[in-house]
């Protein structure tokens, strides 16, 4: 079983809610940390192995900065996120830039930081070129989109082949050519299959077509693959009965094929790295919401402080978190509810025909696992403001690392003055 606890108890929580009104996301330092750390740990065999931090998952600087003591990087797919990179003090092949439908501006960033472009459609060289880019940096990378490898895709991605994402295999042996002339020396490539996967032999299986590429480029073009990037897919075990990723397993998958293909191949040196970010930071973030109404009509209701703009994955993915009503974990689950928000949407929900104990007004209704794609994916419709985010510290204080918007931050791009 996957224990679903909290870093808090009720008292803990209640002292914080004094001074930090719900909702809020608060996330467990202690955490993130130790995982972080068994995570490298278990890759300790692979050469320069590297972490960049998916900063699309959680865009806090506060939260970068814990991971770039840890000797993480980042991957950035946004100006805005290059741009959180160079306030902490990121730069050079510590950044990855892996972006799709990519402004030119971004491009110029990257570029300026030293990051390592990952280049996602092969178009994306000319367009450099037809944008002034006259000197290539000296290391490329390429994302591949191997098509359809999976029976019904990824709930996220989806499809392979019917995804926007990454180069065919034909379009990564011309990029690599086309790179060659302009100067580029070093090349690595990437693939994200899956988003979320938690069984192990489908992330080992993307190392694998990784691999085999490598030594077909290698063969065909007698150029090495220096840099192998094997995604962020790994998933967090949302529902209790879900059993983690083990690292230690994945690694050691990830080592078999790293021998039976690259290093027979004469390819030891290369650098294998991943891109995480839900796995990092998505277990040990908390949305933290008061119960304040109670509906009984066909079905029985209770709506939350909190709503689809503080958590939209439930949303958008009909995705499952699990929600602990604190201080009645040992209650029976006699009741039926469905959560949700204030929104004028119908899908404002955070749970369908959830079996909890018996909720009352007031109770502290805690939603897990929303420390990636959850504050991330905030929105302003209906006017709704998003919420502080809070940084739990091991001693049991916080840090408020992101305050929580006003109705001024919400009308700031309005001139009323012309009215």
């Amino acid at each position: 079983m996957n224990t679903k606890s909290l870093p808090f108890t009720e008292e803990e929580l209640e002292s914080i809610i004094a001074t930090h009104p719900t909702p809020f996301h608060i996330y467990d330092e202690k955490g993130i940390i130790d995982n972080i750390r068994r995570f490298i740990k278990a890759f300790d065999w692979a050469p320069k192995f590297k972490e960049y931090f998916a900063v699309k998952a959680t865009p806090n600087p506060y939260i970068m900065k814990l991971l770039q003591k840890e000797g993480v990087g980042a991957d950035c797919s946004s100006l805005a996120e290059l741009l959180l990179c160079e306030k902490i003090g990121l730069t050079g092949h510590d950044i990855l830039f892996t972006s799709n439908d990519t402004p030119f501006c971004e491009y110029q960033k990257a570029l300026e930081l030293g990051a390592l472009l990952n280049l996602d459609d092969i178009t994306m060289l000319q367009y450099l070129v037809d944008n002034g880019v006259e000197t290539f940096p000296d290391t490329m990378c390429f994302r591949y989109n191997p098509g359809s490898l999976k029976e019904g895709g990824n709930d996220i991605i989806g499809v392979p082949e019917e995804a926007k994402y990454g180069m065919t295999r034909e379009q990564i042996f011309k990029a690599i050519a086309f790179a060659q002339k302009r100067g580029v020396l070093h090349f690595g490539i990437h693939t994200m299959v899956c988003s979320n996967e938690l069984d192990v032999n489908g992330l080992v299986g993307t190392a694998k077509i990784c691999f085999d590429l490598a030594v077909e480029i290698k063969n065909k073009l007698g150029v090495i693959i220096e840099f192998i990037d094997l995604g962020g897919g790994i998933g967090v075990a949302y529902r209790p009965e879900e059993t983690p990723v083990d690292f230690n397993l994945l690694s050691k998958g990830i080592q078999h094929e790293w021998e039976s293909t690259l290093k027979s191949n004469g390819m030891s040196d290369t650098t294998i790295a991943f891109e995480c970010g839900r796995m990092v930071t998505g277990p040990f973030g908390y949305l933290v919401t008061t119960a304040i109404h109670k509906k009984d009509i066909y079905r029985h209701y209770i709506g939350l402080d909190a709503c689809m703009a503080n958590l939209m994955r439930p949303a958008l993915y009909g995705s499952y978190h699990h929600i602990t009503v604190v201080g009645k974990e040992n209650a029976p689950l006699d009741h039926i509810y469905d959560i949700t928000g204030s929104l004028c949407e119908n899908n404002d929900k955070f749970a369908i025909q959830r079996t909890l104990p018996k909720i009352d007004i007031g109770d502290r209704i805690v939603i897990h696992d929303t420390g990636a794609h959850g504050h991330a994916m905030g929105f302003n419709y209906n006017g709704k403001l998003r919420s502080a985010e809070l940084l739990l510290h091991d001693d049991k204080s916080v840090t408020e690392i992101r305050r929580a918007e006003t109705y001024d931050d919400l009308f700031a791009t309005l001139d009323f003055s012309h009215l």
